[in-house]
């Protein structure tokens, strides 16, 4: 006899076995969008959220949402990799990212590889993809695959000397990348006895995380990590620690262990490395470990020799870590005892950013001031700054920083 009742718990218990796949493509054609949406309407796979492949969107909706796998098309792209590391940023690492494209080129695969993204080539089939994209899931589902090796960029802003403004540097750095560009963010405070870093982030009651002796023996993972960081908004955290009887060398040992820890949870870790905390081993560790090393000196004699010592170490040790050099004028540009042109030439390189001084500077850190989006010359030059970390295009201006300081030397 044919029972209704049965059929409709059949066809409900059907529907609720319906295979999720929580995907957002990010498309640059039609035929591309309509293949994708097609091949998971074909295999009863809830439908991916679909959007123009726009950094603006990129970056609104992947933090919005709670992604697992996201498409990036980039078959109108004159270089995959370009694009690839100019959105990077944008894209959490808890999301498996699978790229789209018509270069057919090992070299690409084996880049986008190294970055921790998975590489389809255009043009497949409907079940070539469905394939692919099932094969990604099953990888997160056993914490494998690309994903899992994806990484923060290891930043580390070094400071040529004391008080040359490296956590100033560092803080508008972070505060931009998280605020701005939607990237999620961790601030390494490497001063276990001071410092200023809390007043630049525009932190009140700013308290470090107090570490016993016990801790170091303590087996750590990312829980723990967690733990002992502080959150400042929800894309930027601080990893600030002190001890009363835990000697400095133990204690960056300690903290770089616990930041590796988190690596997978934010697109960048950003050291602080002011001058007065760092030692040679310090600067080996940023040759060997860092991406980028952002080089923060002031227009002085001692400051510039030290920039060049830390410049030839780099080259000393065979570093790969990218390096982009910041002249930041701590004092107005008459004061300065050598010039832009001195700097340039002694270091035989051309300056990245030039930080005018601003005699208001400190005025607007205490007041609580996103210096990085105030109308203000300075403010250029750390967006200029936050640009070529990201690979961005660098804006020409009108009456560059680097003209007014040339006048009149």
């Amino acid at each position: 006899m044919f029972d209704l009742v049965d059929v409709i718990k059949s066809k409900s218990s059907a529907e609720k076995e319906k295979e999720v796949l929580t995907t957002v493509l990010f498309h640059q054609t039609e035929e591309c969008k309509q293949l994708i949406e097609e091949a998971y309407r074909f295999e009863d796979i809830a439908a991916p959220s679909v959007l123009e492949n726009q950094d603006s969107l990129i970056q609104q909706y992947v933090r919005e949402e709670n992604i697992e796998i996201v498409i990036v098309e980039l078959n109108k792209s004159k270089s995959v990799m370009d694009d690839m590391h100019r959105i990077s940023h944008l894209l959490p690492n808890s999301a498996s990212v699978i790229v789209i494209g018509s270069e057919d080129s090992i070299s690409t695969i084996r880049n986008l590889k190294s970055l921790g993204y998975y590489y389809v080539f255009w043009p497949i089939s409907k079940q070539e993809l469905i394939d692919f994209v099932r094969n990604v899931n099953e990888n997160r589902n056993k914490n494998s695959g690309l994903g899992k090796g994806r990484a923060a960029k290891k930043v580390c802003v070094w400071g040529a000397k004391g008080g040359v403004g490296a956590s100033f540097i560092t803080a508008a750095l972070s505060m931009e990348l998280s605020k701005d560009k939607n990237s999620s963010c961790l601030v390494v405070e490497h001063n276990f006895s001071g410092g200023n870093l809390d007043i630049f982030l525009a932190v009140s009651q700013f308290k470090k995380r107090e570490v016993s002796r016990g801790a170091l023996a303590n087996s750590l993972d990312e829980t723990y990590a967690l733990s002992m960081t502080r959150k400042i908004h929800e894309m930027l955290h601080v990893l600030a620690l002190e001890s009363n009887d835990i000697a400095d060398h133990e204690m960056k040992d300690y903290v770089r262990t616990i930041s590796e820890n988190l690596s997978g949870q934010y697109n960048f870790i950003v050291e602080d490395l002011s001058s007065s905390a760092n030692s040679l081993s310090d600067l080996t560790y940023v040759g060997q470990q860092a991406d980028v090393l952002v080089l923060v000196l002031e227009p002085t004699v001692s400051s510039l020799r030290e920039a060049a010592f830390i410049q030839a170490k780099m080259e000393e040790l065979g570093s790969t870590t990218r390096c982009i050099t910041v002249l930041n004028h701590t004092m107005h540009e008459r004061s300065a005892t050598v010039t832009v042109k001195d700097v340039e030439k002694f270091l035989n390189r051309k300056l990245d950013v030039v930080c005018p001084y601003e005699p208001q500077l400190g005025k607007w850190v205490l007041e609580g001031k996103a210096i990085f989006q105030e109308k203000q010359a300075i403010s250029s030059s750390l967006n200029t700054l936050t640009s070529l970390l990201l690979g961005e295009a660098i804006k020409p201006k009108r009456d560059s920083i680097f003209k007014r300081l040339f006048r009149g030397q």
